[in-house]
């Protein structure tokens, strides 16, 4: 841990590139080794309860909670290649009183897991709160655009309109689901409790024999201490079905956040060009071209989501594979595991709000689009007014189908589209309907159902968060 690391030596993208300052503190040595001298200190503690440490034994430990000394375990780990020992020995060795009653009964998941599941708990807090944050800021561009027109698509054609704030409200209602099922994720965390080598608790009972206290008792005090809930029964180590459940909550999220910078790319390319996310005057496109505005941060976010979306079958393998009481064949790629999907899930939240708060639209675009492709959708209504007049359906959905064939021609040849002309002059039309009647029919503006109205809905049910 002396070791000085710069960028002369790898570092990880995490270190530095890609999540917050908080989430790497709390996925950092440092912080690991206090919450494991957290959950030290509450077993002493239950201990002494017990009669098994004394109050100046305690009260040394505790003095001395906070010291982690990195360096002196890296030195330690050294020679004993052990990490969860040499930091206990370090511990040891800086409390004279206490040292010798340290780690009493336990076993290293004793102390790791509880750990691992405040860190886990703790990278959960701070993701909900980081959503919370964007799902407000997208209620609010959602309100903005509630009723603002454009073009839908449907396997990647032009269908009917909707507004961009019913666009947006889709991603927010897929985000609030993944919001509720982070959140009950976090709640049902769970460390192992103390039950020693093997889940028996039977070191415990051994040390408790001579007193009124079971080991239920005793892990009840600690978890109360570390204020966790704790699994009933456990092997060595908690269920890895539980790092199983959070990555593929970590994973589901990334799913949604994905869907809408892809989505954001799709309308950023020129033939659609409704969509522009934030680009700064200096920002630089590409190194080739430069006039491009290449959409570099929606990109990442796709980049990093299919990375989180690769993690759970690791954290399925690590349950499937977890053998009898333990295999320790789950150990070293927890270590990047863990800390990668939430930095990584970190950055995409990051990134998304930036993209929420500063998206651009091309409301010229946005126009042309409806201009060029609106028309074809609305003939629906129109065909549903002449059939009410006494027009035959079939016979009307004939006539629609030619002339928008040939509307569609036109516009294929880059001419305005001309299919409300031909179908306010159609004979056939007009003996049910005027003229103006059917061009207010194919008025796209008036052809959005209640989006919206759902969208502001859903607007208030993002910000009520």
């Amino acid at each position: 841990m002396s070791v000085i690391y710069t960028h002369e030596t790898y570092l990880s993208p995490f270190t530095w590139r890609y999540g917050s300052d908080a989430m790497r503190r709390i996925w950092s040595e440092e912080h690991k080794r206090r919450l494991w001298r957290r959950v030290w200190v509450a077993l002493a503690a239950a201990q002494h309860r017990a009669g098994l440490v004394t109050a100046e034994q305690l009260d040394d430990l505790r003095a001395h909670q906070e010291d982690v000394d990195l360096a002196r375990a890296a030195a330690l780990e050294a020679q004993i290649h052990h990490d969860l020992m040499a930091e206990l020995r370090t511990f040891a060795e800086q409390c004279p009183v206490g040292g010798a009653v340290l780690h009493l009964g336990a076993t290293s998941a004793d102390i790791q897991d509880n750990g691992d599941a405040l860190r886990l708990r703790e990278s959960l807090d701070l993701l909900l709160e980081q959503l919370r944050d964007l799902l407000h800021d997208l209620a609010a561009r959602i309100r903005e655009y509630a009723d603002l027109p454009c073009m839908a698509f449907t396997h990647l054609q032009p269908a009917e309109p909707t507004t961009v704030g019913y666009r947006l409200a889709t991603y927010g209602q897929d985000l609030l689901d993944d919001y509720a099922l982070l959140r009950r994720t976090r709640d049902e965390i769970r460390g192992k409790g103390i039950k020693g080598a093997v889940g028996t608790a039977a070191s415990f009972a051994h040390l408790l024999r001579d007193t009124p206290f079971s080991p239920a008792d005793l892990e009840a005090l600690v978890m109360e201490e570390l204020g966790l809930a704790a699994f009933p029964v456990t092997t060595q180590v908690y269920p890895r079905r539980q790092d199983y459940r959070v990555v593929s909550a970590l994973a589901g999220l990334a799913a949604t956040l994905y869907r809408f910078a892809f989505d954001l790319r799709l309308l950023q390319s020129p033939p659609i060009g409704e969509w522009h996310e934030p680009f700064g005057r200096r920002q630089v496109g590409s190194s080739a071209m430069p006039f491009k505005r290449n959409p570099v941060n929606a990109e990442n976010v796709d980049s990093l989501a299919r990375y989180v979306a690769a993690l759970p079958r690791i954290a399925w393998d690590n349950a499937a594979h977890s053998l009898l009481e333990r295999t320790l064949d789950d150990s070293a790629n927890r270590r990047l595991l863990l800390p990668g999907a939430f930095l990584a899930s970190d950055e995409l939240l990051r990134r998304v709000r930036r993209l929420v708060r500063g998206l651009r639209l091309n409301e010229t675009a946005i126009e042309r689009n409806l201009a060029t492709y609106g028309l074809f959708a609305a003939t629906e209504r129109l065909l549903m007014e002449l059939v009410a007049a006494g027009a035959d359906r079939q016979a009307m959905h004939e006539l629609i189908r030619e002339r928008a064939m040939t509307a569609w021609e036109a516009v294929q040849r880059g001419e305005p589209n001309p299919l409300a002309d031909l179908l306010a002059a159609d004979p056939e039309v007009l003996r049910y309907l005027t003229a103006d009647r059917v061009r207010e029919l194919l008025a796209v503006r008036g052809y959005l159902g209640d989006s919206p109205e759902r969208a502001l809905r859903m607007a208030h049910a993002l910000a009520a968060l």
